[in-house]
């Protein structure tokens, strides 16, 4: 990205977005002290000048190869002011709107009184009240974020049952932990992460399934976690997919061969750590003297700027007669995208790769993330009834993720384990 457009652009931006800023937080601070507004106008330049420089020398810092935490640091620095003076600022857009349709009404329809009164106590107020208002949200995001850091590991349990008329009676009770989006890259506390392994473990699952991301770009990521997720076992076996992040594709290679030879050890990784990954084609889990289909595809996407490696025709192949089917699929948008419409038979389908975009709100009976409004299905369970609202529904469920990437922390939505029983 070095000395690209995009990049001077961006750094052009912030600049404007500082001297826009500055001119509210003048307007907030005009009553206190000398004294009180030189300390905020520093501290306010030293930090936004700081961030401006960071931007500017990122590039020729091979950032990639700095440690883990200074990476997370200081991209939550650099990104938590730009969005919370972002979100301020549209608070002080605001204003100036109005002013400025104030401004044109006088000069078109001018009125009798003085012009000097156009300045009433009234507007002033409101610019007060608007910029004061802009820079508390702006203030709480960053704050927020901030909060969020010491969530990145606060793993969750979420416990889903689910009733199938057509589930063979050996597998009633079936207890399956699903989780997703490890995202190795990210991680700097290897004991946290083995305190959530420890919870997977504890809930004594039949079957674990990983719906891919196990990276966040190369495969040697994994190199520092192989000895926490092999720990990782079931009676029935761990399986998994992958996703979008596992083939490199977000990384820079000198040639394709070095690109193959990566994600041919991402394959073998899998094999290392004793999971099963599924390549486009389907299993046969066996329990008593019933079976059922488990079947895996590479990442699908309905979304343009996500790959379509999977091929969901290869996978089902050979499993048209199984009386039940799960289905690992990283994207929840293959769902909506070729399931529901080609597999009516696919009975449950287990995605991840939203995260919940880690930020959100979730309270009973109400959840909300900036992502629904790019993913419809982005975490937890959904389902679609038939036409007729005779029989089963397919079911769809979107794990929240197990890691993260970009902001180093969780608010609201917090790292998922969910542990799916099956009736």
């Amino acid at each position: 990205m070095r000395n690209t457009p995009f990049w001077w652009i961006l750094i052009s931006f912030m600049v404007l977005l500082d001297i826009y800023f500055f001119q509210a937080l003048k307007v907030v601070t005009g009553s206190a002290s000398g004294k009180t507004r030189t300390i905020i106008y520093v501290t306010y330049w030293v930090l936004s000048i700081t961030a401006i420089i960071v931007l500017i020398i990122l590039p020729y810092l091979n950032f990639d190869k700095q440690a883990k935490f200074a990476r997370t640091t200081i991209f939550a620095f650099v990104a938590g002011l730009f969005f919370a003076k972002l979100i301020a600022s549209l608070f002080f857009l605001i204003d100036d709107i109005r002013r400025a349709v104030q401004w044109i009404g006088g000069k078109l329809f001018p009125s009798k009184s003085d012009g000097n009164e156009l300045q009433s106590e009234e507007t002033i107020s409101r610019s007060v009240f608007l910029s004061w208002t802009g820079m508390i949200v702006g203030g709480g995001l960053f704050g927020t974020l901030i909060y969020g850091f010491g969530n990145k590991y606060r793993y969750q349990i979420k416990r889903v049952k689910l009733s199938y008329a057509n589930l063979p009676s050996s597998f009633k009770g079936l207890k399956i932990v699903h989780i997703s989006d490890i995202h190795s890259g990210s991680f700097t506390n290897k004991e946290a992460v083995m305190k959530g392994i420890e919870k997977i473990m504890k809930e004594k699952p039949d079957l674990i399934l990983f719906t891919g991301d196990l990276v966040n770009n190369t495969s040697d990521e994994m190199e520092e976690y192989m000895d926490v997720f092999n720990k990782l076992n079931a009676p029935l076996g761990v399986y998994s997919t992958l996703g979008n992040h596992d083939y490199g594709d977000y990384a820079s290679w000198e040639t394709p061969e070095e690109k193959d030879a990566n994600l041919k050890k991402m394959l073998d990784i899998h094999s290392t750590l004793g999971w099963r990954l599924l390549m486009n084609e389907h299993v046969v889990l066996e329990r008593g003297a019933e079976q059922i289909a488990l079947l895996g595809i590479e990442n699908w996407s309905a979304k343009a700027r996500f790959p379509k490696y999977g091929k969901m025709k290869d996978a089902y192949s050979g499993a048209e007669n199984f009386p039940f089917k799960i289905l690992m699929s990283h994207d929840p948008s293959h769902w909506k995208g070729e399931v529901l419409e080609k597999y009516p038979d696919i009975d449950l389908t287990l995605s991840g790769h939203t995260h919940g975009m880690q930020f959100g709100v979730e309270i009973p009976g109400f959840k909300w993330s900036p992502v629904q409004y790019v993913y419809k299905e982005w975490a937890g369970l959904y389902e679609k009834q038939p036409i007729d609202n005779k029989g089963q529904g397919q079911k769809l469920y979107v794990n929240r993720g197990f890691g993260f990437i970009g902001y180093p922390g969780r608010v609201g939505i917090l790292p998922e384990i969910t542990v799916i029983e099956l009736s």
